[in-house]
């Protein structure tokens, strides 16, 4: 028996389905903007690493070696002696102040058998405050030799400038110290030229036991262990003057005493020029010598 048919539906049709939303597309300013954005981040966290390399952490810090100013120098180098003692294994630098100022040709057979980075220079003139510098110093004595004739070019441009500023001055008691400091920085130039009496210490690198029997030659007056230091460039170096014995303190200067009435400011002698030097590479090349005070 079949079905009857089915009646038609009543009331109003149903509503048609919804369509399904469309995800809308960039055109192709939203694409650039993108691209750039995208640019924009790489760049920055490539610059970020470059910024903030990982694993140093000697960045920022300075180690200083050496006599404090005001401390006692025998305490110093009693110290310096007990802690070269107790010195564990292993190559370590070391500060070597010697007992008096020494040429050039003196250094190699001084301070054979260890690896010297830095020699510490000074023209002791009488009386005057002359400028402490620091030389790379890899090989002996050819180096030292043409750090010095590189420092007395500069004391020559030094001394020319400060003539040049006397002539200027207005004020007679400025006018002398620029007089006084063209005359020092000459004499500089004519001591190193002909490679003076001016080394006063030197930093070296070897093991204890070398260290020690470097300590005990004739013309070293102390060897300061410095097993912390990293970083030479971020080293400061402080050596007791060979004149004195009681404190460290600095040389005096009979020019820096006014001879007239006060003048202020004004009398303050011009400040000395700077070069920096690059960082020892432990077992590297062998770079240039340069200066730096």
């Amino acid at each position: 028996m079949s079905e009857p048919p089915l009646a038609p539906p009543t009331g109003p049709p149903p509503p048609p389905p919804a369509e399904r939303p469309r995800r809308s597309r960039p055109g192709w300013w939203g694409w650039a903007a993108l691209l750039c954005l995208g640019a924009v981040l790489l760049t920055a966290a490539g610059l970020d690493r470059r910024a903030a390399p990982a694993g140093d952490r000697t960045v920022g810090e300075v180690t200083r070696v050496g006599v404090r100013q005001g401390e006692a120098i025998a305490g110093y180098l009693r110290a310096a002696e007990a802690e070269l003692v107790t010195l564990p294994p292993g190559a370590a630098y070391a500060l070597v102040s010697f007992d008096a100022y020494l040429p050039p040709g003196r250094l190699p057979a001084l301070l054979a058998g260890v690896e010297v980075a830095r020699v510490i220079v000074r023209v002791p003139l009488p009386d005057r405050q002359t400028e402490v510098v620091r030389l790379a110093a890899y090989r002996l004595p050819q180096d030292v030799v043409s750090g010095m004739a590189t420092l007395a070019d500069r004391k020559d441009r030094e001394a020319a400038d400060q003539r040049v500023r006397a002539a200027n001055a207005v004020d007679a008691e400025l006018r002398r110290v620029y007089d006084t400091g063209a005359q020092v920085a000459a004499r500089e130039a004519a001591a190193y030229r002909v490679g003076c009496g001016c080394v006063y210490a030197a930093l070296v690198r070897g093991g204890p036991d070398v260290l020690r029997a470097l300590a005990a030659r004739p013309g070293v007056r102390g060897v300061d262990p410095a097993p912390e230091v990293r970083r030479l460039e971020r080293t400061v170096l402080t050596p007791p003057l060979p004149e004195q014995h009681d404190v460290a303190r600095p040389p005096a200067d009979t020019a820096l005493v006014p001879t007239g009435p006060p003048v202020g400011d004004s009398s303050e002698a011009a400040p000395a020029v700077i070069s920096s030097s690059p960082p020892f590479p432990v077992g590297g090349a062998v770079p240039k010598p340069a200066v730096t005070s």
